[in-house]
């Protein structure tokens, strides 16, 4: 699939719509799993990081109209003519308060990698070196099951994993190996 933007043009655009460096992270760790999962499923990394980086680009403007969210994603993105899948995923990423669903390999990947970022820097933080490398794969599942810890994370978006054949287990392996690549960007 042709993404319709090279990296280095969705990285500028993240960084203009994007102020907070923990949100810059968080798009450069779902970008960094979903080129991942891209490559598990032998499809097209290169697009699906993308997606992964530019997810939340309208989030700063819609965080308090969860509605929205997405929606002006879709104006910039189809300005620069970025692939309909993309934009499509971005959208389904946030379906259930757009009233969409998630029909896409992409759509459902979107989700599942955007929303174990948030359990993989929980659980690294509680470490006592709070460094990525010290984490194992089995921490991340333990403290999944703790509903008081990172209680924000939706558990059920994580395990959206298995709609792609790719087993809970494996996929929290996954995201840990993608974002333990980036751990210096992620200052992790």
């Amino acid at each position: 699939m042709d993404a319709g933007i090279t990296r280095l043009e969705a990285i500028e655009l993240m960084q203009e719509y994007l102020r907070p460096e923990n949100l810059r992270r968080h798009c450069l760790a779902t970008e960094a799993i979903m080129r991942a999962l891209a490559e598990r499923l032998g499809l097209d990394a290169e697009s699906w990081g993308i997606a992964g980086l530019l997810h939340d680009l309208d989030y700063e403007e819609t965080k308090e109209n969860p509605p929205q969210h997405g929606l002006r994603t879709e104006v910039i993105l189809k300005e620069k003519g970025v692939n309909q899948e993309i934009v499509d995923a971005i959208k389904a990423h946030n379906a259930e308060a757009l009233g969409i669903e998630r029909k896409t390999e992409l759509d459902i990947a979107l989700t599942c990698a955007e929303c174990i970022t948030g359990m993989v820097v929980a659980t690294t933080l509680v470490y006592p070196d709070k460094k990525i490398a010290s984490v194992k794969p089995k921490s991340i599942l333990k403290r999944m099951k703790q509903k008081e810890f990172a209680r924000n994370v939706n558990r059920e978006h994580i395990r959206k994993c298995e709609k792609l054949n790719i087993p809970l287990e494996e996929f929290a392996e996954l995201s840990l190996k993608a974002m333990a690549t980036i751990s210096d960007e992620l200052g992790l």
